[in-house]
């Protein structure tokens, strides 16, 4: 098929990856700008920009698709199909009706559960078992559209964001690789109006840990804030992002207090932290961590 490939960060480019090794041409790559970003803030060309022009694909990356000079550019590809994939700007209906058949969204959940931005990061917090991806014919609402194909995933206890990121990216390349060879025969299906979620924008605000919360709600913040922002809390006056635990068996203490190791006591029962990451230095398991580090008596302080 002709393709026009929609995507920005690094989850989306295995997805490109895997449209090129199944012999679909690449009509054009849609991407957000490159944005200032180091420490001279020079603009950095996103994920899929970088990896589209080491493969020789044009590159396009407007700030709105609202023009309509823009759309008539879009419209002008003749794709017989869009693949959109965390691309990060709203589609305008000129947009989705332009590839004779339309526009397919790979989403990192179980529609209708957790729609919108953060999918990966709420599902972890929320305790969710499992999740997956779906292959979405796109329309005008937020993720509302009837999904052709899903497939589902566990999440493990000591799953973090970065692990069913990279899961979920491979899992949603096979799909739509699938999806388009059986697009004809597919028949899309209405997203059920009961268990609809919406996984709202991660703000950092929500990363600083409070030990007062029960261990196992501690734990699902600091697996499902890591690798970013990182949940964190204060060792000693200092910020330390907290990257990777586990509840701990049996522990028990006042909030904050560090018990043996690296467990702490939370409201409820205590989280054992398994990585973690002061400030300006490289992420260390526990052990490494404990060898240059004396913890406090109490964390948060």
């Amino acid at each position: 098929m002709r393709i026009v490939f929609m995507g920005t960060p690094d989850f989306s480019v295995p997805v490109l990856d895997a449209l090129i090794a199944a012999g679909h041409e690449i009509a054009a790559v849609y991407c957000q700008p490159p944005r200032p970003a180091g420490r001279g803030k020079k603009p950095r060309p996103t994920p899929v920009h970088a990896r589209a022009e080491a493969l020789g694909l044009e590159v396009r990356h407007p700030e709105t698709l609202r023009d309509a000079d823009e759309q008539a550019r879009f419209a002008a590809l003749e794709a017989d199909v869009a693949v959109v994939v965390a691309y990060g700007l709203l589609l305008p209906q000129a947009v989705l009706d332009a590839p004779r058949h339309g526009c397919l969204n790979i989403h990192a959940s179980l529609l209708p559960r957790w729609r919108g931005a953060a999918p990966i990061h709420r599902a972890i917090m929320a305790g969710d078992a499992r999740t997956g991806v779906c292959i979405m014919q796109m329309e005008a609402g937020l993720d509302t559209g009837p999904v052709l194909l899903r497939a589902e995933i566990p999440i493990g206890p000591t799953d973090t964001t970065g692990d069913l990121h990279d899961a979920l990216s491979a899992l949603g390349a096979a799909r739509i690789v699938e999806a388009l060879e059986r697009l004809e025969g597919l028949t899309p299906v209405p997203q059920p109006e009961e268990g609809v979620t919406y996984a709202a924008k991660i703000d950092k605000a929500e990363a600083r840990i409070d030990w007062s919360r029960p261990a196992a709600e501690v734990d699902r913040k600091i697996r499902g804030l890591s690798p970013f922002p990182g949940a964190w809390t204060e060792m000693a006056g200092e910020r330390v992002k907290l990257l990777r635990s586990r509840v701990a068996e049996g522990g028990a203490g006042a909030p904050g207090e560090v018990l043996t190791g690296f467990t702490i006591a939370c409201g409820e029962g205590a989280v054992e932290v398994l990585e973690a990451q002061r400030q300006g230095k490289r992420a260390a398991g526990a052990a490494e961590f404990l060898r240059g580090n004396t913890l406090p008596e109490r964390m948060g302080d």
